[in-house]
């Protein structure tokens, strides 16, 4: 299997290597759990920020966030956050509409009487990623005036990332979009953007929240995007070597039935695997909730918990009852996962108000393996992984009850075992019942078994640390 090198995406930096050495594994990952008895998988559990809405709609050319489709980094080269969202500049149904008339008519009939609307790019930049401001940049024309916040006009669901392994600054931002074909641009600073680059051999409609990251291991840009199938919305996968030429769009996942649709998935790289934010539109309700998918490879993925929300909808009359679109990309900061998304107060298709909103995960607190009846020792094993290295790590929450691992021979019996873990702790150092270490099985085949009492475990790696 291909060895993979540190990869960065959105200003991200994750491990990223095969699995016949990872430094970490999610039990998330099916290719890990070989068998779980009185264990099960749950998604982690996140907390919104009490300042949540972060910023909304107060802008004359932020007529309708719609899904907002942000995409927010932290910048370590100046320090601050960045956030690159897109709303509709004009949209007529909107403005032409008063609050009054809004009671009686929907807004997808408003939006059949007066159909004229523009997306664009506005860019907000904070210092400690809950202050936003909106600078008054200069650079984009919006009735008669460049005092806005405008990056560029007439794109629909940009996704953008700052691609550290670029070595042409004039391409050092880039951004996978749609006009009324899916497109390429281009830009040094993620202000000043290059006109639009159409890519029609893509083939996708584009109509979603497009984006792009580098696969080190595939050596290739891989996009995600949208195609339709079937009167349904699907995930769509392109990829290219420049970010140029692409390959057409193949479906890579759709909804487990045609009420549940996978209208938007943005994608990025953790630990050993990719996980997608696969945001559910319910045709039913027409709500919006984020869900969690896996994959090995961005061609194959499986759902997390399918049916069970990452980020939960807030109750109804809050500012994310109705819709929530995760943002692209999810931070590491300060050992906490920030999970930026769109939040909207009413239906997909109907009248609400948009905002900016931020929820928190603990690392590596994407899902985890607990007891199925809590008064019982849950127990997972591993597949067999070749060791990688002669410590053992774990991320787990074990605060009022224990995790302890077993080291399985080639018979399944325990060849050593650990002393109990009893705190939450990320990568916390295993210590050995013998106080030895594994170094007499580095490079050899292993199987892992644990066993939780009260306890939740996300995550194990391998270091050679003292």
């Amino acid at each position: 299997m291909l060895k993979r090198s540190l990869l960065v995406v959105g200003l991200v930096a994750v491990a990223s290597v095969s699995l016949a050495g990872e430094p970490k594994y999610l039990l998330l990952d099916s290719r890990v759990v070989d068998r779980a008895e009185n264990a099960r998988l749950v998604l982690g559990q996140v907390e919104k920020d009490t300042h949540n809405p972060l910023f909304g709609e107060d802008k004359p050319w932020e007529v309708r966030f719609d899904n907002l489709y942000a995409n927010v980094c932290y910048d370590g080269q100046y320090g601050v956050f960045k956030c690159w969202y897109s709303p509709f500049l004009r949209d007529a149904a909107t403005s032409k509409t008063s609050e009054e008339e809004r009671k009686t008519i929907t807004y997808g009939d408003a939006l059949r009487r007066s159909s004229d609307r523009e997306m664009g790019v506005c860019y907000a930049v904070s210092r400690d990623g809950l202050a936003w401001e909106k600078p008054e940049l200069g650079i984009v024309e919006f009735d008669g005036s460049r005092r806005n916040n405008i990056v560029l006009r007439e794109v629909h669901g940009a996704g953008i990332f700052k691609d550290l392994r670029e070595t042409d600054p004039a391409r050092r931002y880039k951004m996978l979009c749609m006009l009324d074909k899916m497109a390429v641009a281009f830009s040094p600073d993620g202000l000043h953007w290059s006109k639009p680059i159409k890519c029609p051999e893509i083939d996708a409609a584009g109509d979603t929240h497009n984006n792009a990251l580098w696969d080190g291991g595939l050596g290739k840009y891989v996009g995600i995007t949208r195609l339709w199938a079937d009167g349904q919305r699907i995930v769509g996968r392109t990829e290219s070597e420049d970010f140029l030429h692409w390959t057409k769009a193949r479906e890579v996942l759709r909804g487990q039935n045609p009420q549940a649709q996978v209208y938007a998935m943005p994608v990025f790289r953790y630990a050993n695997v990719y996980l997608g934010l696969a945001m559910i539109l319910n045709t039913q309700t027409d709500l919006v909730d984020c869900e969690l998918a896996w994959s090995a490879d961005t061609v194959h993925w499986e759902r997390v918990c399918p049916g069970t929300s990452l980020i939960p909808r807030g109750p109804k009359g809050s500012c994310d009852w109705g819709c929530i679109y995760a943002a692209a990309y999810p931070i590491v900061r300060e050992g906490r996962l920030l999970l930026y998304y769109s939040g909207s107060d009413g239906p997909h298709t109907n009248w609400r108000k948009g905002f900016l909103c931020l929820a928190r995960l603990r690392a590596d607190g994407f899902a985890a393996m607990e007891p199925t009846r809590p008064e019982q020792t849950g127990r997972v094993t591993t597949k067999p992984i070749r060791c990688p290295g002669k410590q053992l790590s774990l991320t787990a929450d074990a605060a009022g009850g224990e995790v302890r691992v077993s080291l399985l021979d080639d018979e399944g019996k325990p060849a050593m075992q650990s002393r109990p873990i009893t705190a939450d702790g990320t990568d916390a150092t295993v210590r050995w019942e013998d106080d030895s270490d594994l170094s007499s099985w580095v490079g050899k085949p292993i199987r892992l078994r644990f066993e939780l009492t009260r306890a939740k475990l996300y995550a194990f790696g391998f270091s050679n640390a003292d």
